[in-house]
């Protein structure tokens, strides 16, 4: 079976799972909640959002470089786009609309994937006059990070994967440290925290007002010697999913971790950047390199870390966190909780700040007694569309999920 790289951050492919902890607390105000709805037909969706351009349309992104548009529950049999077979080789990742998209001639959205050099690729395609079909031929390259590895290797390594446009209307890209899971090392060329290098980072775009972009004259490195600019915050192993709060501009990042530690590392809005999450010299709250006595100076650490167990010899996933979304729909009891979920596991568990400003976190759905249930190594994505409704995928059966509470 072909590996896929990228998927080396949320552990190894198709391995025994073994269940991920999760910290608890109890709680009776915490929703209770289930998926329902499933959207079928999907090869491996591995992201789900919207255009909010009013069509009331949801996109779902196949890893192998087909994107389908789904309506009124209905996923469409022709694809909005499908590169798979001319440009996408170890996965498309996910899609971005930027605010006003649709309106006055406003065309252009955003891919990540990684190609047949296992290069992460930022790319800008157009919608045809067909607001259910994008032209293929469009296909403009914004960014490509080159993997580190040699060609012979066959390795693209952390690639990332989000892409998400800001309340600011900027382009914030999760790029991974290149690195994958098992090398004894973590991070081998210390991207994370390299200035010179876009790996490990979080970058910050102007995509929109000039080709293929313009550096924001904010960004927290512009005119320092020795740091690229692009870079708006450092530190982190592979930020596959990231999110933010459509209402109060608050950024959240879930950073898959190495062997023992996972986390979601927070930005408040309004944040000018700068901020170091800490990879390699820390995995979650624990130092890493060096393995103890670490200096945190500088450093910002995550709002949540999770723990399992080392990985043992005959299991590659013990525990990888999959990002999610704060929820802003209309069921009430599900406001401001930050969904995420684990890979390994298929677990479910959601994250809020109580009256007192202190972070707090509980396990919402075990598939071991849940019905249904979200299978284990295939919880990839959280997605939303434009009235707040969240979704969930599971890559292994192929289904995009609603998250609601239990009538």
């Amino acid at each position: 079976m072909k590996t896929r790289p990228w998927l080396f951050g949320l552990s190894i492919l198709f391995w025994l799972a073994a269940s991920a902890s999760h910290p608890a607390h109890a709680q009776t105000s915490w929703p209770e909640i289930v998926l329902t709805t499933p959207i079928s037909g999907f090869s491996q969706p591995v992201h789900v959002t919207h255009a909010g351009d009013g069509s009331g349309s949801i996109f779902v992104v196949e890893l192998a470089g087909r994107i389908s548009v789904v309506k009124n529950g209905l996923r469409q049999s022709t694809p909005f786009l499908d590169i798979g077979a001319s440009r996408v080789s170890d996965g498309m990742l996910s899609i971005a609309f930027p605010p006003g998209y649709g309106k006055k001639g406003k065309k252009s959205f955003y891919v990540n994937y990684v190609d047949a050099e296992r290069n992460v690729v930022i790319a800008r395609y157009q919608v045809s006059s067909n607001p259910d079909i994008a032209n293929a031929a469009s296909g403009q390259i914004v960014l490509k990070v080159a993997s580190p590895w040699p060609a012979a290797d066959n390795i693209a390594g952390h690639a990332g994967g989000e892409l998400a446009f800001g309340p600011d209307g900027l382009l914030y890209v999760g790029i991974g440290d290149g690195g994958y899971g098992g090398l004894p090392e973590g991070d081998p060329f210390n991207f994370g925290q390299d200035p010179q290098s876009l790996r490990g980072k979080i970058l910050r775009l102007d995509v929109e007002s000039k080709k293929p972009y313009r550096i924001p004259p904010s960004n927290p490195f512009v005119g320092v010697p020795g740091w690229r600019a692009e870079i708006w915050a450092l530190g982190v192993r592979n930020p596959f999913r990231s999110a933010f709060d459509r209402l109060t501009g608050d950024y959240y990042i879930g950073d898959v971790g190495e062997n023992r530690y996972e986390e979601v590392n927070f930005q408040r809005s309004g944040s000018r950047g700068g901020e170091n999450y800490g990879w390699k010299i820390m995995e979650g709250a624990a130092c890493y390199v060096p393995a103890t006595n670490c200096s945190q100076s500088g450093l910002t650490p995550p709002v949540l870390v999770y723990g399992h167990d080392p990985l043992p010899p005959i299991t590659w996933c013990s525990g990888s966190i999959t990002g999610g979304r704060v929820y802003r729909g209309r069921q009430s009891a599900l406001q401001g909780v930050y969904f995420y979920g684990d890979y390994c596991s298929g677990k479910i568990s959601g994250l809020r700040r109580d009256s007192a400003g202190t972070w707090e976190s509980a396990l919402l759905h075990d598939p071991a007694t849940a019905n249904p249930a979200m299978s284990a190594l295939g919880l990839v994505s959280f997605g939303e569309d434009q009235a707040g409704n969240l979704y969930v995928t599971d890559m292994i059966q192929g289904l995009v999920y609603s998250v609601v509470i239990p009538q």
